[in-house]
């Protein structure tokens, strides 16, 4: 089993910054490829970030290329989400997941097989 808790999440006006960070447990943290979806109130979940086992392969959702910025701490087991330049639109609860290995997918939800419960970010205009 793994067990993923996020924190961070918060009300910021727009044009601000916050960090997310999810904390793994009860798997190998250091063997997976790590994501970070988000969903808005009516909306599907959708992908915002995703990073591999070593750190060195990312890859963003075009809406939030430039702006967030995910990483990892293999040592402390945590997986990080930077957003900055927040827009209205980026409201919604963001959620981490952990990879499947045996995908070939990074941004589609399937490809995930582990989730955390979520945290509420929420900006203000």
């Amino acid at each position: 089993q793994v067990q993923l808790v996020e924190s961070g999440g918060g009300l910021v006006q727009a044009g601000g910054s916050l960090r997310l960070s999810c904390a793994a447990s009860g798997r190998t943290f250091s063997s997976y490829g790590m994501g970070w979806f988000r969903q808005a109130p009516g909306k599907e979940r959708e992908f915002v970030a995703a990073i591999s086992w070593s750190g060195g392969r990312t890859y963003y959702a075009d809406t939030v290329k430039g702006r967030f910025a995910i990483s990892r701490d293999n040592a402390k087991t945590t997986v990080y989400l930077q957003m900055n330049s927040l827009k209205a639109e980026d409201t919604a609860v963001y959620y981490c997941a952990v990879r499947d290995p045996g995908t070939t997918a990074w941004d589609q939800r399937r490809g995930y097989d582990y989730w955390g419960q979520g945290t509420q970010v929420t900006v203000s205009s």
